[in-house]
């Protein structure tokens, strides 16, 4: 059974793309342990003595800006998770807590400056599929009722009731898709486009299984997908 696939069409347009996906089953979210807060919180701070002018230097940032300019966005006006997570960083000096799930994704987003999405698998019909939007697809955004249409052409994370879980690639996730702390199972994303990209995915992979098998227990398994291998 395929739980997660990119189309031919995405690998087509972006060759050089590299997806860690894990999927996770058994786990048990809480509110943030004081060990793992303190992980969090000295990462958030080594990345806010990087300092705001050189992010258009990191190799993984300055690629997704690139993607979004090539599906028809302006990576300045909407900014790829991972950009967005280390801004936060800089400007405001931190990133508040919120579970333990989404903390974990968020330290090892900032650690290698690439989006990372925690899925909560309840919300899935199907398997998610990564696709250029048609226009007839629905999204809810965090803290909101009501559903939107995402623009033909922007890069979705669907399933097969045509339920958006993430817009604009990895501009933002749905309410739907959120952790929680009610997650057992999960898909977990980490993708990248820069030349480096696969040895910093596998990275993030690894660090993302053993501290989610820490803090989280459960149990985990994993795939790299490319041009040439597109689903797990």
């Amino acid at each position: 059974m395929t739980i997660f696939q990119y189309h031919p069409e995405i690998a087509e347009r972006f060759p050089t793309l590299i997806g860690g996906i894990i999927v996770a089953e058994g786990m048990k979210n809480t509110l943030t342990p004081e060990a793992l807060l303190k992980q969090y919180q000295a990462q958030q701070q080594i990345i806010a003595q990087r300092g705001d002018g050189s992010l258009s230097e990191i190799p993984a940032l300055a690629a997704w800006r690139q993607a979004f300019r090539k599906f028809g966005v302006d990576p300045t006006k909407y900014r790829s998770a991972s950009e967005s997570l280390t801004r936060r960083v800089i400007k405001k000096g931190d990133i508040p807590s919120i579970n333990t799930l989404v903390d974990i994704g968020n330290l090892v987003s900032i650690r290698y400056a690439l989006p990372i999405a925690v899925v909560d698998r309840r919300a899935i019909q199907g398997a998610i599929t990564v696709h250029f939007a048609d226009g007839s697809e629905r999204y809810t955004q965090l803290g909101q009722d009501e559903a939107d249409r995402p623009q033909v052409g922007e890069v979705v994370f669907t399933d097969e009731t045509n339920t958006v879980f993430a817009r604009r690639w990895c501009w933002r996730q749905s309410a739907e898709s959120a952790a929680t702390l009610e997650t057992t199972e999960a898909v977990i994303t980490i993708e990248a486009h820069h030349a480096e990209g696969r040895q910093d995915v596998e990275k993030a992979v690894a660090d993302l299984v053993s501290l989610f098998t820490e803090y989280a227990g459960g149990s985990y398994k994993h795939a790299i997908l490319d041009a040439k291998n597109l689903s797990i």
